[in-house]
Order: C-alpha cells, then structure tokens, then sequence
C-alpha cells in the first residue's frame, strides 16, 4: 500500500485537473504560464470577461492560391476559452479543385459541416470498408476519431466548410507528407509500399523529402 497509494494520489491529481469543466464553469487558459500534460491553468476569474468567450477569426477565408486548400485552425493558443473543454474548432477553404489529402487526426472524432459548394468526403475504417458521399450546402458528417479521410471540392465554384473536433488538441498526420516530406531512405520506403523508386523520389521531390 506504501506504493500505491502515491500512485493513486498522482492519477488522481491528474484527473481532476484535466477535468476543469466539471469541477467548474470554465477554465479560460493562461497562455502566459507554462502549459503543463493537462493543458494551460486557468486565469483568474475576476480577469475573464466575456470577450474570452468569442472569437471572431473564421469569417475570412484562408489564402488557397498555393495549394488550393487552406485550414484555419481554432485551439486554445488561439481561443483560450476552449481550455479543458475538450473541444476545438477549423475552418477549411477549398478552391476549385482543391484536395485535403488522407490524413487523420490521432485524438479526436471530427465534424463537418459544408457551408458553401459541394465536396466529396469520407473516410476508410479499420477494416478497410471506404465510406464516401458526395455533400452540398448544409450536409453535415462524421469522421471517427483515428480513422484516413479526405475532403475533395467536387463543384465548379470555392467550398467553405466548418470543421469541430471531440479534442482541443486532435493532432494531424497527413499521409502524403508522413511518407514523402522526411528522410525516409527511398529503399526501405519501396519495401514498405510497395511503391517503385522512381515514383517515390518524383514524390520526394515534391513533398520536400529526402533519402
């Protein structure tokens, strides 16, 4: 018992300050103290005002010129209100042809909501059945924590989409550059992929990797 009962002490510790919503009405970060494994601690309440509550940065669509897709993300570095509230927030512009590529977020289920044009979106499971639809203005769907899936702009005119996740940190690994934009030696890539070396470097070279 002399073991564990630190143990137990420091889980529980860790617990009720992950928790901060339910102990409390809100937790608005503190961005200038040190962010701990349990997210930024709290300012003080007579500090808050309901500006902490409000954020005003997604009505302006993000630059997609370069790669025809641009994601405005909303965390709690930018919204400190989100802070152990176990959410957090986007907004994807996609033009005309504009892709985002498979990718997955490793820490959140994610949920769009197509607010202008259409886009074909889905994702693959883990027994690799590929669940895809084509969706228009208004059309919502969920992207299971952990799972592949892409968004691709299926009309002739921009697409505004707004995007909310079940973490305030849900993580991102596009597959693309996961594969192409390191130093993974070409070889042992071909190996795993199946891939020839010569498709593999023309990747490379686009994604910036090496090897």
């Amino acid at each position: 018992m002399r073991m564990i009962s630190p143990i137990i002490f420091t889980i529980s510790l860790l617990l009720s300050s992950a928790c901060h919503a339910a102990v409390q009405d809100f937790c608005v970060a503190d961005l200038t103290a040190p962010q701990s494994l349990v997210g930024y601690p709290c300012k003080k309440p007579e500090t808050v005002t309901v500006n902490d509550f409000v954020y005003s940065g997604l009505g302006v669509a993000g630059n997609t010129s370069k790669l025809k897709v641009a994601v405005t993300w909303v965390t709690v570095p930018e919204f400190p209100a989100l802070n152990g509230l176990g959410i957090s927030l986007a907004r994807a512009d996609l033009a005309v042809g504009g892709v985002f590529p498979i990718h997955t977020h490793p820490r959140a289920t994610e949920a769009i909501i197509v607010l202008e044009g259409k886009v074909t979106a889905g994702f693959i499971s883990s027994a690799n059945t590929v669940y895809y639809k084509t969706l228009k203005q208004g059309d919502a769907m969920i992207f299971p924590q952990g799972l592949p899936h892409f968004v691709v702009n299926a009309g002739a005119t921009p697409v505004q989409v707004f995007v909310s996740f079940s973490s305030a940190s849900p993580g991102l690994q596009v597959l693309d550059y996961a594969l192409f934009s390191n130093d993974f030696p070409s070889e042992l890539e071909a190996a795993t992929t199946f891939l020839d070396i010569p498709q593999i470097k023309k990747l490379k070279a686009f994604f910036g990797g090496t090897g």
